[in-house]
């Protein structure tokens, strides 16, 4: 029993370190929507992601069961999904507002995978704030800012759910390593306009360290947990 309570403190206290980065590393990308857009944003960290892992961990996606290889090729896809649609959002929407919008994803996830009437508090709870948040009534805010951030929640609940099923075949970070290559990829062309920018010698530091930032280090530890 005490060993049982020691993992699973360990995996809260992973949990809620990436959230803290992943919301970190949201803010600081937000700037940089004036230089090189939305889509640039994500094509620099997935792509300086990828190339991190890829050197760190060397994958070996041959040695994955047909199953787990397609299951992690979908992770990517919606790594790239809930990526590019939270930073459409964000650029249409305040970055707290599409941050709760998004967060009803995970939530979802733990709702159904719950027991008992009490599980429903908190969604009610946390659908009364992003009313609060969104004032539909008002009719202000950009409707299609609500909807790609209800499209990233999408993305978040099944990227949870692949995690969790990659994670438990994969050992290591080898399923990570070979997810984000996949979800550089599937964003290469929905930031095609703007990768010349994002080459810039000024801006491949930042993007590296950004990398690490989101997706790499808060990735790992959501896999590990």
């Amino acid at each position: 029993m005490i060993r049982i309570t020691s993992q699973a403190r360990a995996g809260t206290l992973m949990a809620v370190g990436s959230m803290t980065m992943v919301q970190l590393g949201l803010a600081l990308s937000v700037p940089l929507f004036g230089q090189i857009g939305p889509m640039g944003a994500v094509w620099m960290r997935l792509a300086w992601a990828a190339l991190i892992l890829v050197i760190a961990v060397r994958p070996r996606p041959w040695r994955f069961r047909r199953p787990v290889l397609l299951a992690t090729v979908a992770l990517g896809t919606v790594t790239a999904g809930v990526t590019m649609l939270f930073m459409a959002s964000v650029a249409r929407l305040p970055l707290g507002t599409a941050s709760a919008l998004e967060f009803l994803g995970p939530l979802s996830v733990a709702v159904a995978r719950g027991h008992g009437a009490r599980r429903l508090l908190w969604p009610g709870l946390a659908a009364a704030g992003v009313l609060l948040l969104t004032h539909p009534w008002q009719g202000g805010g950009s409707p299609l800012g609500v909807l790609l951030a209800l499209g990233a929640a999408a993305c978040w609940a099944a990227y949870i759910l692949l995690t969790q099923a990659v994670g438990d075949e994969v050992a290591g970070l080898q399923g990570l390593a070979v997810s984000i290559p996949v979800a550089a990829l599937v964003s290469t062309p929905f930031a095609a306009g703007d990768i010349g920018r994002v080459l810039a010698p000024h801006l491949l530091l930042f993007g590296f360290g950004l990398a690490l930032l989101l997706p790499v280090i808060p990735f790992s530890l959501e896999m590990y947990a």
